[in-house]
């Protein structure tokens, strides 16, 4: 057995091959919005426009992503995601027409909605390797640190590819490559069926019924859930007070560097974490790393407050971005636990939902914070937000541990004779 648990993971026939296009697949999710905002605001000058043909789309992936994932869970990955990718890209490729052609204003929401069918490759990488791994407690954790790790990198590159591609080549040309290396990444990751979970129709089959009870009627699912609202809405923050601070300071270009590195100490952190034995359990880890993130998350806050210096607050962003990889490695293993077999894509999708929909509200939250207190101020949100995420993670390991308790049973009271 490698020392290295990563040598480990990569070890496993198919692993590296479905990686590979997992990852290459998954850098287009951080590009399409980016792309959309600088394509739509340069034809329609129009910033409220481009913001709000985006947020329909995050809202159209909120409703559209579980029922995707759902049915990859039933038929199987590759006959699923294929023909769902397919159809996201011809949204991406008509959103780009209606721009180019100066189609009507509703063409742009009919033609970004259409990209909610993009399949969550992370949640699909994740159940392949919860596939292959399953009874290895140790293996699984490193691996869904290597996931979070990749998604940080993925959402780290993908805007600064999106923003050079489009500046350098044409508006267009960041939307254009996003649909290729999504089209490319998607099908070399689907070409990999020996890693690929089997679906549920084919449990259904041997003998196994397939649950339909709802994921969020599961034990703790909807805890967590509201969890991964709070930690998302730490990222949508951040992201806006940063951007907004740095402009208030003249600096508006060095906010990507700035929130670069917050992504690249949370990948760090997520690298590291996976390389450690885990002790405890996982509710007490999960407390215990929302703790951490809680207690760091004001850090940004007394930079700006005390120094001002733009240098001294992307330190701050990076000692608070390591603590953020592992809430989510631990939150999202508790996912996998808490899925029923056969069921983990749609289980993985809903938490990247609840990521979305926080990642939105607290970008509408830091926004009202910086227009009506500050930008300084406004760092203040991802410090309640990171606070509410620690309530919520206590609250549910208390609950836990209380169904897990064996009750006692009372004495059962002295026999009395009737002889007396």
């Amino acid at each position: 057995m490698p020392h290295n648990p990563y040598s480990r993971l990569f070890a496993i026939p198919g692993a590296t091959a479905f990686t590979l296009g997992n990852l290459v697949a998954r850098l287009p999710m951080g590009m399409f919005s980016v792309s959309a905002v600088i394509m739509i605001s340069g034809a329609r000058g129009s910033y409220a426009l481009a913001g709000a043909v985006t947020a329909t789309g995050l809202a159209a992936t909120a409703v559209v992503a579980p029922w995707t994932a759902r049915l990859v869970d039933r038929h199987g990955q590759a006959r699923v995601a294929v023909p769902a990718t397919l159809i996201a890209a011809l949204g991406s490729l008509s959103l780009v027409l209606c721009v180019r052609y100066g189609a009507p204003d509703w063409t742009l929401f009919a033609s970004y909605a259409a990209t909610a069918t993009t399949p969550n490759t992370g949640g699909m990488s994740r159940a392949r390797w919860a596939h292959l791994l399953k009874g290895d407690a140790q293996a699984v954790h490193t691996a869904n640190s290597f996931e979070q790790a990749a998604d940080e990198l993925c959402f780290m590159l993908g805007p600064v590819l999106a923003a050079f591609l489009c500046g350098a080549l044409f508006p267009q040309a960041g939307t254009l490559i996003g649909v290729i290396l999504l089209m490319t990444g998607v099908l070399v990751f689907a070409a990999q069926r020996s890693t690929e979970p089997p679906p549920q129709k084919h449990r259904a089959l041997s003998g196994t019924p397939a649950p339909t009870k709802s994921l969020l009627r599961a034990r703790g699912m909807p805890a967590l859930l509201i969890g991964f609202l709070a930690t998302g809405a730490v990222f949508g923050s951040l992201e806006v007070v940063t951007i907004a601070y740095a402009d208030g300071q003249g600096h508006k270009s060095a906010a990507g560097v700035v929130l670069a590195l917050q992504a690249a100490g949370s990948c760090a952190a997520g690298l590291v974490y996976g390389a450690v034995k885990p002790r405890g359990s996982l509710g007490r880890r999960h407390v215990l790393c929302a703790a951490a993130m809680a207690g760091v998350m004001p850090l940004p806050l007394l930079a700006v407050v005390s120094t001002g210096s733009l240098i001294v607050l992307a330190g701050a962003l990076l000692c608070a971005g390591m603590t953020t990889a592992p809430t989510m490695v631990t939150a999202m293993t508790l996912v996998q636990r808490r899925t029923p077999e056969g069921r983990l894509n749609e289980g993985m999708t809903l938490a990247v939902t609840g990521i979305l929909g926080g990642i939105a509200c607290g970008a509408a939250g830091g926004g009202w914070a910086v227009e009506h207190l500050g930008a300084a101020e406004g760092y203040g949100v991802p410090v309640a937000a990171a606070c509410c995420a620690l309530l919520l993670s206590s609250a549910q390991a208390c609950a836990t541990s209380t169904r897990a308790r064996p009750r006692r049973r009372r004495p059962a009271p002295p026999h009395v004779s009737n002889a007396a």
